[in-house]
């Protein structure tokens, strides 16, 4: 187990006891509750996030990305693949990962788009996102993008935004996923 969300009050025992219990290199912690008054003991406790209830969906993707930053920072923790083998129709395709646009889901497969070619993964997006690292950034429920792919953002009302990437593809951008894009965009 890599991490682990905790509320503060639970019967019988409490976040910070269930915390005190793990081992030392166990999983990360995130607490999660709806009273702001335990945060400063959440971090005296090493805990990787706190997130308050009722959670906001862009909270919840940062401290997620915190998380995903913190697994990989940890001694042994796999780096990011170069490259990614995927069979689509009969053959075996090797794609460098600094190759890949952008990424579709479709329930448990995703679309890998690189070098104008699209080939089918056997993978959810979530799990692939997870082995890819920080280069990537999920822009809607469907779709991720390589932040080194992108062009430009352009809004399309209610807070969405369409992706353009270098190669001219246009990706759904929802208002949950936007403003982590431009803050990770921003980043040297």
């Amino acid at each position: 187990m890599d991490a682990i969300f905790l509320d503060v009050q639970m019967p019988e025992v409490d976040g910070f006891d269930v915390a005190a219990s793990l081992p030392d290199g166990g999983p990360a912690v995130v607490f999660v509750t709806a009273f702001d008054r335990y945060a400063l003991r959440a971090f005296d406790t090493h805990a990787t996030d706190y997130l308050l209830k009722p959670v906001e969906p862009d909270r919840l993707e940062r401290a997620l990305l915190r998380l995903r930053a913190g697994l990989r920072a940890r001694p042994g923790a796999a780096a990011p693949p170069a490259q990614l083998l995927v069979a689509d129709r009969g053959a075996t395709h090797v794609v460098r990962v600094v190759d890949i646009d952008w990424l579709q889901a479709a329930d448990n497969y995703v679309t890998v788009h690189a070098l104008g070619k699209a080939l089918l993964l056997r993978r959810t997006l979530e799990s692939l996102l997870g082995d890819l690292g920080p280069a990537f950034v999920r822009t809607h429920r469907s779709a991720a993008v390589a932040l080194a792919a992108v062009q430009s953002v352009r809004p399309r009302g209610k807070d969405d935004a369409t992706v353009v990437l270098k190669s001219g593809t246009e990706v759904p951008c929802s208002r949950q996923h936007r403003a982590t894009l431009l803050r990770l965009l921003q980043r040297p």
